[in-house]
This record gives structure tokens, sequence and C-alpha cells, in this order.
């Protein structure tokens, strides 16, 4: 529950039954405030229902005096007819490209701070130049114009001369202010980004998804959220704009009113973003200040680290420089600034062509289609392969061999086909294309039939152990290190073992001769000794590893964990009734009929006998008394080192109270624990707001949550 002593700092403005548009105006400006702190602060200090109330009220003043309507009212965000075109714009300025710098590598940054220090002429014994860097969204550039501090005109950058009128599209983003907070010059123009965050973005494309299933005509998903922002921005119905969720950075100016004519005496560009910020428009946190070289490369890579947690794509850096009367003497060259430049990262998405489509055996017999693809550096690396998940993926964005497609990776994720690029020839007609992608009747790998279970999205090869390309993935997973955890067992050596014939199931890897080992490829009698050493350590395990090593398919380590400590031993979990298995926590009847069937099959429990009789052993007991899940629904991040848990040792403390213990940090995270020597987590809470704790403070929530409620 929110106290209310929150809120007292926000008060209402004042009723005036004897003055309506006295009363209007106020409660303009109150709305105009609260919607800054929501969207551009994301600080809100009303509850919603309180704005909603007023908005209403804003409503019904403005329906009984029409006359007094305005532009800037917040009740004509989104409005007006559709338009049958935009209207062109010239801008006052020109929104001016900004060079790009070729080298993708930190040492680019280094090169352009060179290049400066040369126009500028000075020498190694000089002061470094300062610059403000920002990240490079990748959005769609637009122009706001005010006049007198209400926004009279949102334009994009179109060839830079001459854009076209959005207003009324523009007008539906929360996060744009429709009048200045802070007293502005008679004209301004910010310039900036429109964009749109992940979340929003795949939250569309569920929503569109949806309509497609249901079958209205004409919907499709968007590519990416740089393609559904623009979409959205040059819809002409406003009242569909409005339903797309953008948001919007400022980074500089156009046309604004001079000094000595009333207008703003910057010093620097970073002052400049300060005093847009002070206006009322929301500036990125990732801008800071860099000194030289040096810190533009420290910069670089710092941004680049973090590129794939943002809440929002951005395809590089910018570096300007800082002091405005340094710009003015570094100049132009060809229309562009000597003093800016577009530090991109390797480009996460790129054309490549299909050279044919596989079908890859995963560790439970998921049979996922995989492109074959014509080599493309994307992401960093050159990329052969992209998943296209499923049947229905590969049919819905209706992908064939010989196509050209868009192919994305970011960091460490699967790179994917995005897209198809429409075929065209020179004669007009359309290329010929391959065949409709089809799921094959039989695993590809040992020829048992590919089934698909009612409600499911994937097809699984029916083979189980008899399968090759399962037999491998299922001792890997067992191998894991979160697993039973056998050291030097990796991929290429299974691969040896299964292929060889010496590992079928896995109570052969317990029995593996070292002669046969020895003789492997690449496989000295020492090797092999290590090996059968780390086989008869792992034997010595817990019930948690050794339930989550089995692979059953929906038991991941948090259910294996629960398993345990509901059941005690491993038998009471091979026998209990499907209703019993339901009565652990986070075990539901998909997981609990998985487990039945995977204990039902009577290969199993004699993979599970045999491993027993190969000595695998563990500590076991009576069901432990059930714990309060105190901390259900909260979600905690874990970063540094802590003064006497393990990182790991926490996150079960916290799992058995029912509490989620994520990977990165976002919005909705409950509490960050930070302990010694936290990195970027620690930071990206500190952004967010989010709630810092110590292991103690910890250690007191598992105990009493009430304390941190």
């Amino acid at each position: 529950m929110i106290s209310m002593d929150l809120f007292a700092d926000a008060p209402e403005p004042a009723p005036s039954a004897e003055d309506p548009h006295a009363r209007m105006l106020a409660l303009r400006a109150q709305l105009h405030t609260w919607a800054h702190q929501y969207y551009v602060q994301d600080a809100p200090s009303v509850p919603d229902a309180e704005y909603d109330r007023l908005f209403q009220e804003l409503v019904a003043l403005e329906a009984a005096h029409p006359q007094w309507v305005s532009a800037d009212s917040p009740t004509q965000r989104v409005g007006g007819k559709p338009l049958e075109q935009f209207a062109p714009v010239r801008h006052a300025v020109p929104m001016l490209s900004i060079r790009t710098e070729t080298d993708t590598q930190a040492s680019g940054a280094a090169q352009f701070d060179a290049r400066v220090r040369k126009e500028l002429g000075l020498g190694e014994g000089d002061a470094a130049v300062q610059y403000v860097a920002e990240p490079k969204f990748d959005g769609l550039a637009l122009n706001l114009r005010y006049e007198h501090g209400v926004l009279v005109q949102a334009a994009t950058r179109g060839d830079g001369e001459t854009g076209e009128d959005v207003t009324q599209n523009i007008r539906t983003i929360g996060q744009v202010p429709l009048r200045l907070l802070a007293s502005a010059p008679s004209v301004l123009e910010v310039r900036g980004e429109v964009y749109m965050r992940r979340d929003a973005f795949e939250a569309l494309n569920e929503r569109q998804r949806e309509r497609i299933a249901q079958g209205h005509k004409g919907e499709k998903t968007f590519v990416n959220p740089r393609n559904a922002a623009a979409g959205a921005v040059r819809q002409l119905d406003p009242a569909i704009a409005g339903q797309r969720p953008l948001s919007f950075y400022a980074y500089g100016v156009g046309e604004v009113t001079a000094p000595e004519q009333g207008g703003p005496a910057f010093g620097t560009h970073y002052d400049l973003l300060q005093t847009l910020k002070a206006w009322g428009f929301p500036v990125s946190s990732l801008v800071e200040l860099a000194c030289g070289a040096t810190e533009l490369v420290a910069y670089h890579t710092r941004i680049g680290a973090q590129r794939d947690a943002l809440p929002f794509d951005i395809d590089g850096v910018v570096y300007k420089v800082n002091h405005l009367n340094l710009q003015r003497q570094l100049g132009f060259v060809t229309r562009e600034p000597r003093w800016a430049v577009a530090h991109k990262y390797p480009a996460q998405e790129q054309l490549t062509a299909v050279l044919g489509i596989d079908v890859q055996v995963g560790r439970t017999g998921k049979l996922t289609p995989v492109a074959k693809l014509a080599p493309v550096f994307v992401g960093g690396v050159t990329v052969t392969n992209a998943t296209l998940h499923n049947e229905d993926e590969a049919r819905r964005k209706d992908v064939r061999v010989g196509d050209t497609v868009v192919v994305r990776r970011a960091g460490d994720v699967i790179p994917e086909v995005v897209s198809v690029v429409p075929p065209s020839s020179d004669d007009g007609h359309a290329a010929p294309r391959g065949e409709v992608f089809t799921m094959p009747a039989t695993c590809p790998v040992c020829g048992s039939a590919a089934v698909r279970e009612e409600g499911e999205a994937d097809y699984r090869c029916s083979g189980g152990l008899y399968c090759s390309a399962q037999r491998k993935q299922a001792v890997l997973h067992f191998a894991q290190r979160r697993a039973v955890e056998v050291e030097g067992l990796g991929d290429k050596l299974v691969d040896q073992l299964v292929d060889a014939g010496l590992v079928t199931t896995l109570p052969d890897l317990y029995r593996l001769p070292l002669e046969s080992l020895s003789a492997l490829e690449r496989m000295a009698e020492k090797s092999a000794q290590n090996l059968l050493a780390a086989l008869e350590h792992s034997k010595q395990t817990t019930l948690p590893r050794f339930v989550f090593g089995l692979g059953i398919r929906h038991v991941g380590e948090a259910t294996a964990k629960a398993l345990a400590r509901h059941f005690g031993t491993l038998d009471a979990i091979m026998n209990a009734a499907l209703e019993d298995l339901q009565a652990v926590p986070d075990v539901g009847p998909v997981v609990g009929l998985s487990l039945r069937t995977f204990f039902d099959q009577e290969h199993n429990r004699e993979v599970v006998r045999q491993l027993r009789a190969c000595g695998l052993t563990w500590p076991e007991g009576p069901a432990a008394a059930p714990l309060k899940r105190t901390l259900a629904g909260k979600t905690f991040v874990l970063t540094g080192t802590f003064p006497t848990l393990s990182r790991e040792q926490a996150k079960e403390m916290l799992e058995a109270c029912g509490a989620k213990v994520a990977g990165s940090v976002s919005k909705k995270t409950d509490y960050v624990v930070a302990g010694a020597e936290a990195g970027s987590k620690l930071t990206k809470a500190q952004e967010l707001g989010v709630p810092v704790i110590d292991e103690a403070a910890m250690q007191a929530l598992l105990a009493d949550p009430e304390d941190g409620a």
C-alpha cells in the first residue's frame, strides 16, 4: 500500500465556480506538471485516479466552454481527423546528418579525437578536448517547434531541408510537452529522436498477433522497434498513432531566438541539454561529459557492454565537442559538422541469402528449423545459421530457400531470421522462390516419428535416448556445472563417446574403460585418467542437481530444488501421485504431468537404478516443513561479493521463500542485493531508483519480509 503522504506536495488547483476559464487554466497547468513527472521523470506524484479525476473535470469544462479550448490542453493529445497526406515543412535550420565513424571498434573514438585536435591545431602538450558523449538512438529524427512555450509543429527530418508535418501524431507522445514548464524563448526548435521501447514493441506485436489470430484483415507484426516507431509517426490517423506506444529523447536545437532578442546564450552543448531538461524535455541519463580520447574509448566500451540490456535499441554512440565556440571554429565539411561523429557498433541486422533449411534436434527432442545462410558479419561475428524457431514461425515469415532475408544477432542471443526481403527481378516479375517449409514427418537423425502435442508449437522426436542427437544433449545436460558436473566432459568428447558407441545411456559414463578412452582421438592416457577421476568425483552430488540432470522436460533448477525440499528423497518424487506433485510450489499441471510421464517410463526408472548402482549418491532425509513463500511475487537481482554467502546460496535462500532471482535489473525489479565490487547492475539500479540492500538487509527480509514492505 502506498502512503498518501507521498502526495502531500501536490496540491490540487482550487475550485473556482465563479471563473471557469481560470479553473481551466489551473487544471491544465497542474495536469502538465503531473504528466511531466509521470512520462519524463518517471516519478509520478499522484495516483492515476487523481490525475483522471482532474482530467475529466477539464474535459467537462472544455465541453461547456469550447471557445476556451486550446491546442496545448492535455485533452488534445489524441484528436483530430485522419489526414489524407502530410504537408511538407521546410526546416528553418537544416537537419544535417552527422559523419559516421567507419571503425566500429573503440579505436574509432581515438581517431575522431585526433582529427578534432588536428583541426584545432592542438599539440601533445595542450589540454584534452571536452566532449559530450550520448547514445545514438535507433529511431526517427524529429524537429519540435515551440512558439511562446506552446508546441505548434512537429516535423520529420525528411531530406534534411524539408520534412513532413506530423504534429497530430507527435501530440500523442506523453514525453513531448505541449506547453513548456519553464520560461523559454519566443521561438524554440528542439531536435530529438522518437523511438519505441523494447517492452512496448513486444507488447504491440503481441496485440498484433492476437488481432491476426482473430481474423482482422490487413494486420501485421512489425520487424523491429524502429520500423514500428516510424510507421506510427507516419500514421495518417492520429487515433491509431495514439495506440502505438512511442517515446522521445531530446538531444539538440534548431532555430532559437537569438540572445540579443532575449534568447538563451549557451556556452556548451552540455549546458544546452540541461536547459532542455529544465524546460520539460526528456534527456537521456546516459549522456556524459568525456575529456579526450581515453574517456571517449571508455564510454564507447561501457555503453557497448550495456547495449543489449538497455530498454531501447541503439546502434552506436555520438560524440560532440562540448564548447560551442570550438564547434564554430571547427565548422562543417560537405554539410557535415567536423565537431561531431556517430560511432556505431557492429550492425545487429544484415541482409543475406538462405542456402537451405535444416532441422536440428534438441536435448528434449525438440525439432527446430534452422536457416543455412550465406556467411554474413552481424553483431560482431560471422553468422552462417539462424533459427526459425518452429514450423508456424517459418511459415508466418514465409522463409524459403533462395530468399534474401534480414538476419539479427544481438549480444549472445542466437541469430534469427527477422523477415524476408520481397523478391524482384529486372523485368518487373517476381523471381521464383523455393517451396514453403514443412516439418518432416520423421526425425532427421534417427528416423523416429516427429510428433506435435496438442496445444504445442513445437514438433518433437519420439525416439528418446534411442536418438543419438538427444543422447548427446542428454549427456551434456547431465554433466553440466549446474547439474551433476563432470569436469572436462565437453561437446567434442561427448560426440566421440556417442559416435564410437561407448555411451548409449547415462550409466555408460561410469563404466568407461581406460583403454577405450585413451584410444579416442586427442585423448592420451593422462587425459583419460583425468576424465575418470572427474566422473568418480561427480558421484557425490545433491538431490536437486541429480533431478535437474535427468533432463525431465519443464523441470529446471528451481523446480528440482522445490521437489527435493518437498519430498526429501528421490523415491518419494518418483512415486508421487500427480496431485501430490502439484502440491509442490512452482509445480502446476504441465510440470506435474511431465514428471509423472517421465517416471512412468520403465526405461527411465532403469536409468536411475543403474546410476545408483554405479555409485551415484546424495544426502536424503525427511520431507522439509512447508516453507512460507513470504517473498512470492518479488524479484531480486544479486551483484557483487557477499560477506558470508555465495551468490548461489543467496539465490537458493530467496527462491526458497518464493522470490524470483533475475539476471538483469529493470523497472520490475523489487530489490538489488549488492555486495563488494558490485558492477553495472548497481549503477542501473541507482538510475532506475530500484531499492539497493546489502546481505544483512536481505537476511532480515527473509526473516521478516514486512520489514521491507
